[in-house]
């Protein structure tokens, strides 16, 4: 199998040597550095997501990947995801055409929803629309995404007849994913468009979302879209045995799992449970290389993927752990990856 091996981050805030949260001028700092070295030790795909909360440093992803694109030179640049409920289609395309050029046509994008809310009420949208917010802007979007002149209408805005919108790219192409959760409306809504889907797996096992992919699959076929590449994204950490990458891990997995219950309303995770998320059934991929290489091969065989997307920082992860599974990734886990795959 081709298996692309990437990584993502948010940009989450560490801790300073004095247990004060970092400045977020810092962390966008070492995520730059985070992709520099991905970018030297072969990752496939460096993605960074969007996000409008005290809790992580990136919120206009497109700018840390123009950072990105003139101090690398060949990793995929994207992102993981870029909210366009929020957003407006036409100046995404912008955005990201214009890091197309400066990457020298390396540029990604990833849309989606996002798993927060914060961006609706900080630009002034109602959350009864959350619905119709994307869909009609996908549907936007992809017409934008042709490259050619065009005319659209619907509800979320006034009507527009444009195009090509500017700065086009040179190959006439901006590679475009759809980022779902467990939803089979999301993934049909994607193969309508011809658009591959990166899968969100943060709880529960891969096996669970087969299902999904085949959905995905079979409505591509009815659309005539048969062929396209399917992603997964999930979190982990790197370490050189199973206990280290557990004791590295676990604190900043259980705080950061505990903060989000606390505001969804979820019981508080027990460690038990965190380590049985870092399991072989579990959504986490968190071990020695050996043992995140094998979890990774499974999910790519069981799903059929063509991407495996691992989001190396949650938490207070501190920046020096991060630039280690960073490199045991690079290093070990991607080759192994494929030797099991090639078997």
């Amino acid at each position: 199998m081709t298996i692309e091996l990437g990584l993502d981050t948010f940009g989450d805030i560490a801790l300073d040597l004095k247990g004060q949260p970092l400045a977020a001028a810092t962390v966008i700092r070492e995520v730059l550095a985070e992709g520099q070295l991905a970018d030297r030790l072969g990752v496939d795909f460096f993605g960074v997501g969007e996000h409008h909360r005290p809790d992580y440093a990136i919120s206009a992803p497109d700018t840390v990947l123009a950072g990105l694109a003139t101090t690398t030179e060949r990793i995929l640049l994207g992102t993981s995801v870029t909210v366009l409920s929020s957003d407006d289609p036409i100046r995404v395309f912008e955005r990201f055409s214009t890091v197309d050029a400066l990457s020298n046509g390396r540029a990604e994008i990833t849309v989606g929803r996002g798993s927060f809310i914060e961006s609706f009420p900080l630009f002034g949208l109602d959350l009864e629309d959350y619905e119709v917010l994307f869909s009609e802007k996908l549907d936007l979007l992809a017409e934008v995404l042709k490259e050619a002149p065009f005319s659209w209408t619907g509800t979320v805005r006034k009507p527009v007849q444009a195009g090509p919108v500017m700065p086009p790219t040179e190959s006439g192409h901006l590679r475009t994913w759809v980022g779902v959760g467990g939803t089979p409306a999301s993934v049909v809504r994607a193969a309508k468009y011809g658009l591959p889907v990166v899968i969100a797996i943060i709880g529960g096992t891969s096996a669970a979302f087969e299902p999904l992919a085949d959905l995905y699959r079979r409505a591509c076929a009815e659309f005539g879209h048969e062929g396209l590449p399917v992603g997964v994204h999930s979190p982990g950490h790197v370490a050189a045995t199973d206990e280290q990458a557990a004791q590295e891990y676990l604190p900043h997995f259980l705080e950061q799992m505990r903060k989000l219950g606390s505001e969804r309303g979820w019981p508080p995770m027990t460690e038990a449970a965190a380590r049985q998320q870092f399991g072989p059934e579990g959504a986490v991929y968190c071990g020695s290389p050996e043992t995140v290489a094998r979890k990774v091969a499974a999910t790519v065989q069981t799903l059929g993927a063509s991407r495996f997307q691992f989001k190396y920082s949650n938490g207070r992860l501190p920046h020096e752990q991060r630039m280690s599974s960073i490199r045991l990734y690079a290093e070990e886990v991607a080759p192994r990856v494929r030797e099991l795959l090639a078997q």
